[in-house]
Formats: structure tokens, sequence, C-alpha cells
């Protein structure tokens, strides 16, 4: 487990960020180490290696830097999921409750079908409305959701309890 032990070192904690009472899990300093970056994606990958997994989708923005190497490792796509108004073509969408109000997430409505597998990937699991969203957003196109693989896990708020029983959803990093 020495590269678990190396990753968590590697996180920063930056208090008040970004507003108050909030304890900021930075994991920028990972992305700029060759050797955590790999280990980390690496990690991320190890449950889902003989899923069938076709897809990777991931949530923006951070998503996007850990999803496209996580996909590249597991030989699949990569799907990503933005706000509104970002992607190009013609989308479908998925509004969800925040604690004070809605956001909204799209995808390209031909990104994903019936046949794909998908594996959905954010760096952070906090409250679990934005995984959960993204999942509703992928099965609305038919495709089937085998897990969710995150980087960090903020236990404490519980958004794992959002995603669904009976799916697999793997933290690498648990607070």
């Amino acid at each position: 487990m020495k590269i678990l032990d190396e990753l968590l070192g590697a996180v920063r904690t930056i208090p008040d960020f970004p507003k108050a009472c909030i304890q900021f899990k930075d994991i920028t300093p990972i992305f700029s180490n060759p050797a955590l970056l790999r280990g980390a994606v690496v990690e991320l990958a190890a449950p889902f290696r003989n899923a069938g997994i076709t897809c990777v989708v991931g949530i923006e923005a951070r998503g996007f830097i850990l999803g496209g190497m996580l996909a590249d490792t597991l030989g699949v796509g990569f799907v990503p999921v933005r706000k509104p108004g970002k992607l190009p073509y013609e989308t479908v969408c998925e509004t969800y409750d925040l604690e004070y109000g809605t956001d909204t997430l799209e995808m390209h409505v031909d990104a994903l079908g019936p046949a794909d597998r998908v594996l959905i990937h954010d760096d952070v699991i906090a409250t679990g409305g934005t995984a959960a969203a993204t999942r509703r957003l992928a099965e609305h196109t038919g495709a089937a959701v085998v897990g969710f693989a995150f980087l960090v896990e903020l236990g404490f708020l519980s958004g794992r309890n959002k995603l669904g029983n009976n799916m697999l959803v793997h933290s690498v990093l648990q607070y």
C-alpha cells in the first residue's frame, strides 16, 4: 500500500477554500508528479479491469484530467459530461438539486447507447449529487452504469448513498 500512503501524503488541505469552514483537498500535487499520477490511475482502474467497461464518463472539469487517462488505461473511449452550453453538438441534459438551487449537466446525445457499459469518474465525491445526476444522464441513453471511480471520497458527507444500491463505488483515498 505504499502508493496509497504516497498519494495521501501529496494531498494538501487548504483551509477556508473556496469559502469559510471548507477544508479543500487539493490534489494538484499528484498531477505534477509522474509516478503519483500513474499510480493514481492504476488504483482507479484496478477494480474495473475485467468489468467489460466500454466507456469512461468524466465529469467537468477535474474529472477530465484522470478520466482520460483512466479510459486509456482500460482501453476504452472517453465521454465528457459538461455544464450547459459547452458542448458543440446536440445534447441531453440532467438537472439536479444543490444545497441552494439547481445545476445542469449535458452530454452529446449520441455519446452513449444501449451497448455501452459505463464507468463514471470524477476527482472527488462529496455529497454525491453530481455523480448521481451523471448516472441518470448515462442511463437516459440506455447505457448501463457499471460503477463509479473517485480519487478522493469525503465519506463524512455520505455521497455514495446517492449512487444506488448494488453499484461498485471505488474511492482511492478516503477522508
